[in-house]
């Protein structure tokens, strides 16, 4: 069995669980065994057929007024771990599997140490945070959540929001050699997204800019038929409340497309602590589905930068320092008596 302190090992062991999201059921069966033989108190959540959240806590402590957490599941494509001398490379490594490795040994050390610390590790949070909805129906009552992503060790101020858009157009099929009698779709839809790009977004001084991206645009037949539909689907990163902005979306493509708001991720400002290191998360998490779980903070290690990239890695050394940090967060909050 690992030593709880051997992160790198528990990271690559992790890692080397393909864990694609829709197929969380194996690695959280290993997290589950794994936490069980710590000594935790260990169950899964069930989500979906065979996938699973897993909660655990200490038996001294069953409703435990820290939970540590973060999720489970990765992007494709899966490659197998790897190591050199000072970094640990997979996927997932940093997104999140290499959290899950520091909360679990700094969740072990506190327990230790007789302080009150649960860890809830998710499904889905890469699709449609569906694990942390489910989870938020049966909150053990913790005080504070304390997620993890990869934010270099340095703590949240705030996570964007994000607003998910589909645009979609409508013409009229005809010949393209005559395309007098038809309408493309997609010059209309062309023209749609020339209005959006002009918008001006919000800016706050702290946070940062509203940024959008136009993700995928589908649409046409064949080369030599006039298009009767097409569709662009955009997301917006928010640095605020989304209702000005829908407006803002609707009135700008007016008639010429149909605009459907597909899903919306609250902004949030969150806790942190004068003398610890900053930032500010410009990507969305669980926090907003998890409300019931406590007042929640922000922290990880790994770069954000290279998650979701075919180099992505975490520094083994931030590994270690997330164990501590972990720890110092917990006790602080514990002994804060803010609660």
């Amino acid at each position: 069995m690992l030593l709880p302190m051997d992160v790198v090992a528990l990271t690559r062991q992790l890692v080397d669980i393909e864990s694609i999201t829709g197929n969380e059921g194996p690695v959280g069966n290993f997290i589950c065994g794994t936490l069980e033989r710590l000594g935790f108190e260990a169950a899964r959540m069930l989500v979906e057929g065979e996938r699973a959240n897993v909660y655990a806590a200490s038996p001294q402590h069953p409703r435990p007024t820290i939970v540590f957490s973060t999720h489970m599941d990765t992007v494709p494509a899966f490659f197998p771990s790897s190591e050199d001398e000072t970094r640990i490379y997979g996927r997932g490594s940093c997104d999140a599997k290499g959290i899950i490795a520091a909360q679990i040994a700094a969740a072990v050390r506190l327990r230790d140490e007789g302080m009150n610390v649960g860890l809830l590790f998710l499904v889905a949070e890469e699709k449609d945070s569906l694990g942390a909805q489910i989870a938020n129906q049966q909150s053990p009552g913790c005080k504070f959540l304390i997620n993890g992503e990869p934010t270099e060790n340095r703590i949240a101020v705030a996570s964007k929001g994000s607003l998910r858009v589909a645009v979609t157009t409508h013409g009229r099929m005809a010949h393209s050699a005559y395309p007098e009698l038809g309408e493309s779709a997609i010059d209309k839809l062309l023209t749609a997204l020339e209005r959006l790009r002009g918008l001006k977004l919000p800016f706050d001084p702290e946070i940062g800019a509203c940024t959008v991206n136009i993700g995928m645009i589908d649409g046409g037949r064949a080369p030599n038929v006039i298009p009767d539909r097409a569709q662009a689907q955009l997301l917006y990163r928010l640095i605020g409340p989304a209702d000005a902005l829908r407006q803002q979306i609707s009135e700008s493509v007016g008639h010429l497309a149909e605009v459907e708001f597909t899903l919306e991720i609250p902004f949030l400002r969150l806790r942190t602590f004068e003398d610890m290191p900053t930032m500010v998360a410009a990507f969305t998490t669980d926090i907003p589905a998890l409300s019931n779980w406590g007042e929640p903070l922000l922290v990880g290690p790994g770069s954000i930068h290279v998650a979701h990239t075919e180099s992505e890695h975490v520094e083994k050394k931030q590994l270690q320092e997330a164990v501590d940090l972990y720890c110092a967060i917990a006790r602080r909050l514990l002994n804060s008596g803010s609660y």
